[in-house]
């Protein structure tokens, strides 16, 4: 795993040297049709059919089932809470003493589980198998902005300079004889020396990569060069416009099931 790339898996695979818009087109794709087909299991279905396979053509499934697991848990475990216990009405399934659980609401939690587990593993899938830096490259040639490009790619790497700065200076604390195991009172007192310098030094990374930008003329308008060369082909430009229908016909056929009945009536 690359640091300099955020999340990026190095693999030689096909996966891994499609063009960045063909993956971002698929998982975009994989996104709204796990959110929009109805049906409690239809994000589910969506993630074995359509991530799972192509997270292990690419051999990054064992990394995509852990962090996707790590993600979602606490999302899940909330959504149960909540709406298995406290849905208005709905059928009982189960008493806790004044609290009862109801089908209605863990259907719901169900779904919501799903779409949460799609949205990550996709994103994830994406963050994985592609550069972060081809990924900007790729939507500043299609005419995207490039303020807009880089709010992007700073997106996709913040977790992980975060992950990174943050295990740097755990490590040097540790090295000063800070105590980072034990008891839970142990564990928040040893935050406190790591929470100001990962903040004081976000900052200073800020400043430190807008002066790299404006070295670069970042805000300089026209046409730049890049030293990166994207591959693209005739075959992956067909691929993201069926891509792209493909989501107009699942939202079309989406409205006309919620409205087709009202203008029916």
């Amino acid at each position: 795993m690359s640091g300099t790339f955020g999340l990026y898996v190095v693999r030689q695979t096909g996966i891994h040297r499609l063009h960045p818009l063909t993956k971002l087109a698929y998982v975009l794709t994989c996104l709204l049709v796990g959110w929009l087909i109805p049906g409690v299991w239809a994000p589910y279905f969506v993630l074995l059919i359509g991530i799972v396979p192509i997270a292990a053509l690419a051999k990054v499934l064992p990394n995509l089932i852990r962090s996707t697991i790590i993600a979602t848990i606490p999302f899940a475990i909330s959504l149960f809470i909540v709406q298995g216990l406290f849905w208005t009405g709905g059928t009982v399934v189960q008493q806790l003493g004044p609290f009862s659980v109801k089908a209605e609401g863990i259907m719901f939690a169900i779904r919501a589980t799903g779409r949460i587990i799609i949205a990550v593993s996709g994103f994830l899938l994406l963050n994985y198998t592609t550069r972060s830096d081809e990924l900007m490259l790729a939507l500043s040639q299609k005419g995207l902005p490039n303020s807009i490009s880089y709010v992007v790619l700073s997106t996709l790497q913040v977790i992980p300079r975060f992950q990174h700065k943050a295990n740097t200076i755990l490590d040097a604390q540790r090295s000063r004889g800070l105590e980072t195991e034990g008891n839970l009172l142990m564990r928040v007192r040893a935050l406190l020396p790591l929470i100001q310098p990962l903040l004081l030094g976000s900052i200073v990374d800020i400043e430190e990569r807008a002066i790299a930008l404006e070295v670069r003329a970042f805000g300089r308008p026209g046409p730049k060069t890049s030293l990166l060369v994207l591959h693209d082909t005739p075959a992956q430009r067909a691929v993201r416009w069926l891509l792209l229908l493909a989501s107009l016909a699942v939202i079309g056929w989406r409205i006309y099931l919620v409205l087709g009945p009202r203008l029916a009536a």
